[in-house]
């Protein structure tokens, strides 16, 4: 994901453009390559959101179980929509709450966890140490085979990773603010991903988990904080409304950036008084609804068969920067690779490493029932778009404007 993040900031410092995937993969692969990849990310925000609001309204019913799933997920369809609606400074004001709520839950448990292990807090005294990393049948028990099948799963996780570049049309100083932000991504995975997953393993053992309960509502429990359950269900409640709100900014802007391109009908490049695509963000919302129903018709399948379709589509977009970037590069002259702001290291060595590592996780959703829907999705989505591409003439039509001369949006 690093690498991923760092091809992107080649790109997104060198082209700061909203909508970013759409526009580069149009500028240095090809019109067609724009145009699928702009549609893809799209789509895979829409799936995204309607897992989100899914989870929205599993969690909900924990405090009321009685309440129908499919309610809790419309009422944060609305809101999040609003939210949008209203300016790029109410979706940062939201994003950053949601964001800060999530960091120091973990942090507080990372750290109330290291306790654990290290000075027995909690435990009568008895550091429980790190043992239980390779106790109970050793380190990987079942051999690889677990977490190869678990790693399209996983990759879901990182989804939205790419925002970064989503946003650079809409940053102030993108020279300087996008390397800050990918730089970071790095060390956030650590912390936040390996770290707290570190601490966890550290404090349960591997075979207890998933029918002990979730391990954050554990740790604060073994601390004598009664309402922990109540707690980590509402950080996880506001984690899911962050990733909706997310994925309405982000399939807003992408359709206002097909429409530049002659991909989407122009009624999705105006924007209101505060910079704002309206038509593309109610449109996304419209089919968002979708999820609504699922939620009605399905509600225990519908998270893993749409994270699954999610997956596919980020691991198509991330694979494009990845290429784009490579196409991009090979337009510059000595000269200019030196002059570049933000310069991907590895180049090219590293791109086609993360471009096979793609390639595996995609190979692995064969080998899951509930992840091959998204094999089975992914060249129907392709086909019906390739088919539109030709029969509307989209491939015939040319840009009013050049994505990289347009208006910046939210400024």
């Amino acid at each position: 994901m690093f690498i991923i993040m760092r091809a992107l900031g080649e790109l997104a410092t060198s082209y700061p453009v909203s909508g970013s995937f759409s526009a580069y993969a149009n500028e240095f692969i090809g019109p067609l390559a724009g145009y699928l990849t702009g549609w893809t990310y799209w789509f895979m925000w829409v799936v995204t959101c309607m897992a989100e609001i899914t989870a929205v309204g599993v969690y909900v019913k924990f405090w009321i179980p009685n309440m129908p799933q499919w309610i809790p997920a419309l009422a944060a369809l609305v809101i999040m929509t609003c939210v949008n609606l209203i300016a790029v400074k109410a979706y940062g004001e939201f994003e950053f709450w949601f964001a800060l709520i999530k960091v120091v839950t973990i942090i507080i448990m990372i750290g109330l966890g290291l306790l654990m292990i290290i000075f027995g807090i909690g435990n009568g005294g008895k550091p429980i140490g790190i043992s239980n990393l390779w106790s109970h049948g050793g380190f990987l028990p079942k051999g690889l085979w677990g977490p190869m099948l678990s790693i399209v799963m996983v990759m879901f996780a990182y989804l939205g990773t790419e925002l970064i570049g989503v946003t650079a049309g809409e940053a102030k100083n993108p020279e300087k603010t996008i390397p800050a932000a990918v730089n970071k991504v790095f060390w956030r995975i650590l912390v936040f991903y390996v770290g707290a997953l570190f601490v966890i393993m550290c404090l349960y053992p591997w075979n207890s988990l998933g029918t002990i309960g979730s391990p954050f509502v554990l740790t604060f429990n073994k601390l004598g904080i009664s309402a922990a359950a109540g707690i980590i269900n509402f950080v996880v409640l506001t984690a899911a409304l962050s990733s909706c709100n997310s994925g309405i900014f982000s399939t807003g802007r992408m359709l206002y950036n097909l429409s530049l391109q002659g991909s989407a009908p122009k009624v999705f490049s105006k924007l209101n008084k505060s910079h704002v695509p309206v038509t593309g963000i109610v449109i996304s919302a419209f089919f968002l609804l979708i999820g609504v129903v699922l939620n009605y018709l399905v509600p225990g399948k519908v998270f893993t068969y749409v994270t699954s379709v999610a997956t596919f589509g980020a691991i198509w977009v991330w694979g494009i920067v990845l290429v784009a970037q490579i196409k991009f590069r090979k337009r510059l002259n000595p000269e200019e690779v030196k002059k570049l702001h933000f310069p991907v290291f590895g180049y090219p060595y590293l791109n086609w490493i993360t471009l096979a590592f793609l390639a595996f996780v995609v190979i692995m959703m064969f080998f899951n029932k509930d992840t091959l829907v998204a094999i089975i999705v992914a060249p129907i989505w392709f086909a019906i778009l390739i088919v539109c591409y030709y029969v509307f003439g989209i491939n015939k039509a040319k840009s009013t404007k050049s994505v990289f001369s347009s208006e910046i949006i939210g400024k």
